[in-house]
């Protein structure tokens, strides 16, 4: 555990809150703990979490493994070469909505990131009007203010289910965020 730590404190230099909230714990081994031991994972639709540092929290990297992985299978399938992204009022929405652009873009894969805040039922709409291969909402629905998440719709509009990531995005799981 201490080896993923300390490799965060050393890379993790992206996002400027990520450094003092991992010193901020160093001393605390059950926080330290809290953050990696284990990946945060897909639940209903995507993945959801305490916005912080480490590989169990919300954060541009765990952003960038989950865009990476959908962009693989998106590579992969025989779908559209693009994604609708949207996001509502969380902390660090934006930033996550054009993290995940930027992945995209770097797999060649069409980005439309809506401009503005947007409720999640305009993503669904946009990836059916836009004939997308898949899209991105950044929102942690219903959970307290501390978390953000990320659902991932299918080329339907429809949200996609718990087992789908084992079924059509199993790259999800070889994709690292700095725990390598």
């Amino acid at each position: 555990m201490n080896n993923i730590y300390q490799r965060w404190l050393e890379l993790a230099v992206e996002d400027p809150d990520l450094i003092p909230e991992l010193e901020a714990v160093k001393d605390d081994p059950a926080a330290v703990s809290d953050r990696f031991y284990r990946d945060l994972a897909f639940g209903t639709g995507g993945l959801r979490g305490v916005i912080g540092a480490g590989s169990n929290r919300m954060n541009i990297y765990t952003v960038r493994r989950a865009t990476q992985g959908l962009a693989s299978y998106l590579n992969a399938a025989a779908l559209p070469k693009s994604a609708a992204i949207a996001y509502d009022s969380r902390f660090k929405g934006v930033l996550f909505a054009r993290e995940a652009a930027r992945v995209l873009a770097a797999n060649s894969i069409t980005a439309y990131l809506y401009p503005r805040l947007e409720p999640t039922p305009a993503l669904s709409w946009a990836v059916r009007y836009l004939h997308c291969g898949a899209g991105i909402c950044i929102t942690a629905s219903h959970n307290p203010a501390q978390y953000n998440g990320y659902k991932v719709y299918g080329a339907d509009g429809c949200q996609i289910t718990p087992e789908a990531p084992d079924r059509c995005c199993p790259s999800l799981k070889k994709q690292t965020a700095l725990t390598a």
